[in-house]
């Protein structure tokens, strides 16, 4: 118990670093708000009767494609520039990106153009944000201080995803979706203004003359190892059908079975809770086939799905997607691992980017094509469709011998 202890004692204490500090309560405002986007969005494009999925999947699917257009030149730029101010100036176009959706909003039926648009520049701000955040920790703590550092940051995220998927649910029924973009926004401009404050030391970067090489390298890299490829390509398929099936027809089903709202920021804010208690877990998880027993977890969002097609108690869902939200973190944790272990430190980074690039390939695909498809078949339907193409995948990945086979490395 004592070391337990002198452990959390040592990871709290980086707290203690004022830069650090303002970088912690930045990325709490931040996830707050945009664990909100999604639930705000949605029922305020949704129209009364559940109907208008379609808008809602488009202007989901234009953040994603934004994200993954301009990722790889997030990078480049983090490089070049300081990593404070590109956070900076990331989160500060982010937040008035959303302060011009609400205004849509209020104002009333916004045009579909302008909130795509709008949120196309949202998922660009994003894509530049995310590689300086994942560098500038480093330059923020001691090297002794980033294991507790990181292990803040990401509790910071966790408890945002929870309170922000609550206060959502809350402020759309009681104020609308309008007003709940308004918060959105001003959490977005809360961080920039922590960040623009907070002093990182500036690492002088040589201009890399290899870029295009580096990139090519780390492809090598990734299709040379079967279990890594095998899980990225089962990714492009779980995250097209469940991120889509949950973030539009979810709503939907809210609307004409449940509470509306409230009753679907109970089963987001249940999925967060998951996410968080999934942090706990992995920490007892050590199986010898570690990749395997990660992607055989991600079995665990099959039942969500099939419980919302068959329109179960909201109690039942809210506790399917918070097993789920456990399996992802497991899954997370594992492969996190796996990659540290047995991709070479050199390729790792380039190798996680086609990783994280490929994973969310088909995501808007699956955004846009949701609404659409289940004016055809149903909701029902494309729900347990849904469910089946990401058992399918998982167990096509399972069964793939790279992933059978990969061994994890005794420490």
């Amino acid at each position: 118990m004592s070391t337990t202890t002198s452990g959390w004692r040592a990871d709290a204490a980086v707290l203690g670093v004022q830069p650090f500090r303002r970088l912690f309560a930045s990325r709490l405002a931040a996830v707050l708000g945009n664990a909100m986007v999604a639930v705000a969005l949605a029922f305020g494009l949704l129209d009364a009767d559940g109907s208008g999925a379609g808008r809602v999947g488009l202007v989901l699917g234009a953040r994603v494609v934004a994200q993954m257009v301009f990722l790889l030149a997030g990078g480049v730029l983090a490089d070049r520039w300081p990593r404070r101010s590109l956070m900076a100036a990331a989160e500060l176009v982010a937040g008035l990106s959303l302060a011009g959706v609400a205004v849509l909003l209020l104002v009333g039926d916004p045009p579909l153009g302008w909130v795509l648009a709008l949120m196309a520049v949202n998922g660009a701000a994003s894509a530049l944000y995310m590689p300086a955040a994942a560098g500038i920790v480093p330059t923020l703590v001691r090297a002794g201080q980033l294991h507790g550092a990181n292990s803040l940051l990401r509790l910071s995220e966790n408890v945002g995803a929870v309170v922000g998927a609550a206060l959502a649910g809350v402020l759309v029924a009681a104020a609308g979706a309008g007003w709940a973009l308004v918060v959105t926004a001003g959490l977005y401009l809360v961080s920039a203004v922590l960040l623009a404050g907070m002093r990182a030391r500036h690492v002088p970067r040589a201009e890399p003359p290899t870029l295009l090489g580096d990139l090519a390298g780390g492809w090598r890299e990734t299709v040379s190892r079967q279990w890594v490829w095998v899980v990225v390509v089962q990714f492009s398929v779980v995250n097209a059908c469940f991120s889509g099936l949950t973030r539009v027809l979810g709503p939907v089903v809210a609307l004409q079975e449940y509470a509306g709202p409230a009753s679907w920021s109970l089963v987001l804010t249940a999925e967060a809770v998951g996410l968080l208690v999934g942090g706990a877990v992995a920490l007892r998880v050590r199986p010898r086939r570690p990749v395997r027993a990660g992607v055989l977890a991600v079995l665990l969002l099959v039942p969500p799905l099939v419980l919302l097609a068959l329109q179960a108690p909201v109690l039942l869902v809210a506790a399917a997607m918070a097993l789920g939200g456990v399996a992802v973190t497991v899954f997370d944790v594992l492969w996190a691992t796996a990659l540290q272990q047995h991709v070479p430190g050199e390729a790792l980074s380039c190798v996680s980017s086609y990783d994280a690039l490929g994973s969310f390939a088909l995501a808007p695909v699956g955004l846009a094509l949701v609404g659409p498809v289940s004016a055809v078949l149903g909701t029902r339907a494309t729900l347990l469709a849904g469910a089946g193409l990401v058992a399918a995948a998982t167990l096509a990945s399972a069964a793939a011998p790279g992933v059978r086979r990969l061994a994890a490395v005794d420490r």
